[in-house]
């Protein structure tokens, strides 16, 4: 029987240390992309710097009971490029700053969730179920990489609840913005207010009106989420805006109508400013015509106070006269002369 061949404890070492130093050494080099940016950390602990988020701007709009809850500390980010080094009990996370679109309607938690990613549900202030459909533009807050990796547990999800929240919220209670009273002028010269209200209360179509308001609005209520959550939410843009399926013939009539009266109404304000304007342009035909008849008298009133300031006695301005006097016989066709007995 042959004997068993035994290792040596030099080439054991040696063995072991050729694997560490290509596991630890030579695999201990990486790189970051250019839409990447990476955090190290030593024994689970980042590299920090000397200030918070709270010196960042982005603290801003964080109200004052929220500013020592996200308090969080600034880390050093490593920038695209390298090679970069990491000793064995270093860790590096690498994180994507490129901007991402999300459904609106998107649970990570579960796909299953809001008629499975495709619409979202929602209470209007008058207590109709919508449905609501948009995307949502985001991405990892370069400036606030500790609240994305170390923050919150799974930033996405908790961001995304967040933002549905205050969407929510405002669809709840939204109002449409006040508009200025239609004026209408009269025959007599007054103003005849007409107030479409009550055609424009229904919340669907207050909504569906004002989604540009609404989607600055939402933009406006999520600019705390970088310094929450390291998230920026770019915009939001809500697209659509779909009524239940028991009110939407009741919903269409209404809006007819309220089409019709606003046509109605264009339609007469335009056929009064029509009228308005010929009116003005009468009078401004009458003013002109009245100065061209008006003129020839002040020429005629001046000529004859220039006379009468030279001086030249009654003679010249019998002349003038004379000659006046000639040029409308030349123009007449018939003259009577008077005889004194």
């Amino acid at each position: 029987m042959e004997e068993p061949t035994l290792i040596s404890l030099p080439g054991l070492l040696f063995g072991a240390l050729g694997w560490f130093t290509l596991r630890y050494v030579i695999f201990g080099f990486f790189t970051v992309n250019q839409n990447e940016r990476a955090v190290k950390t030593s024994f689970g602990r980042a590299q920090r710097l000397q200030t918070t988020t709270l010196d960042n701007p982005m603290a801003e709009h964080l109200r004052p009971d929220e500013r020592e809850r996200y308090r969080y500390p600034q880390v050093r980010v490593i920038p695209p490029g390298g090679p970069y080094f990491k000793w064995p009990w270093e860790k590096v996370y690498k994180v994507s700053v490129a901007t991402e679109t999300a459904n609106l309607a998107f649970d990570p938690e579960d796909p299953n969730a809001n008629r499975g990613g495709a619409m979202l549900d929602a209470v209007t202030k008058d207590q109709l179920n919508i449905g609501l459909v948009g995307q949502l533009r985001w991405r990892v807050a370069e400036q606030n990489l500790y609240a994305f990796l170390f923050g919150v547990k799974r930033p996405l999800t908790h961001v995304l609840a967040y933002f549905i929240s205050i969407l929510r919220q405002k669809i709840a209670s939204f109002e449409a913005p006040a508009e200025a009273q239609r004026a209408l002028p009269s025959g007599e010269g007054g103003a005849v207010n007409v107030d479409l209200k009550g055609a424009e209360g229904i919340s669907i179509n207050d909504l569906r009106k004002n989604l540009r308001d609404l989607n600055e609005q939402m933009d406006r209520e999520c600019l705390s989420s970088a310094a929450r959550y390291g998230i920026v939410l770019d915009a939001s843009l809500i697209t659509g805006i779909d009524p239940p399926a028991d009110v939407e013939s009741a919903l269409a009539a209404i809006n007819t109508a309220h089409n019709m009266v606003g046509s109605e109404v264009s339609l007469a304000r335009a056929a009064a400013d029509q009228k308005i304007v010929q009116s003005r342009r009468a009078v401004e035909i009458e003013t002109l015509n009245a100065q061209a008849e008006v003129e020839p008298l002040l020429q005629l009133a001046n000529q004859l106070s220039e006379l009468k300031r030279n001086g030249s006695g009654p003679a010249l301005l019998k002349a003038y006269v004379r000659n006046v006097k000639l040029q409308l016989f030349a123009k007449a066709k018939a003259a009577f002369l008077g005889v004194s007995s």
